[in-house]
């Protein structure tokens, strides 16, 4: 097992798959806390095993780059004045629209998960950017975002 991947293997000890792959479940766990780095590297490994052309690997692409758009956001909140992590918001904007386009393209519902809510979420988000003109960063830790994925405990 190399380096990262036994880093990011302990990062889905403990969670209860209930009979789902434990990264996918996983992905809600972290993102869910707010660590979305970790819910962003998780989820990577399981759409990096199965192939970016297998079924599903868009929807999770789509969920990796919302994953994504939080880390910017979160990197912006908590250091707005730092001259990398300032520039953040295009960055997250655009990987919330690449998670609306990818996402979207799944329906309803995909692996259990309702994706209107998530939709809706991106979409919001990104809009709430968009409208600011890429001055005001919506996330803050009080409001964190969170994802229901029914049978899985906690969410």
């Amino acid at each position: 097992m190399s380096g990262k991947s036994s880093r990011i293997s302990v990062l889905w000890e403990g969670v209860d798959p209930r009979g789902r792959d434990v990264r996918y479940a996983a992905y809600f766990h972290h993102f869910n806390r707010g660590d979305y780095y970790e819910a962003h590297d998780v989820l990577e490994s399981l759409w990096l095993e199965q192939g970016r052309q297998a079924k599903g690997a868009a929807f999770y692409q789509g969920l990796i780059q919302l994953a994504g758009g939080f880390v910017h956001l979160r990197k912006h909140y908590e250091n707005p004045a730092h001259r990398v992590h300032g520039q953040r918001l295009n960055p997250a904007a655009r990987l919330l629209a690449l998670a609306e386009k990818n996402i979207g393209a799944y329906g309803k519902k995909w692996e259990g998960l309702e994706l209107d809510p998530v939709l809706d979420l991106a979409k919001a988000t990104r809009e709430e950017i968009e409208q600011a003109g890429f001055q005001k960063n919506p996330w803050n830790p009080g409001q964190k975002p969170v994802m229901a994925l029914p049978g899985l405990p906690g969410l």
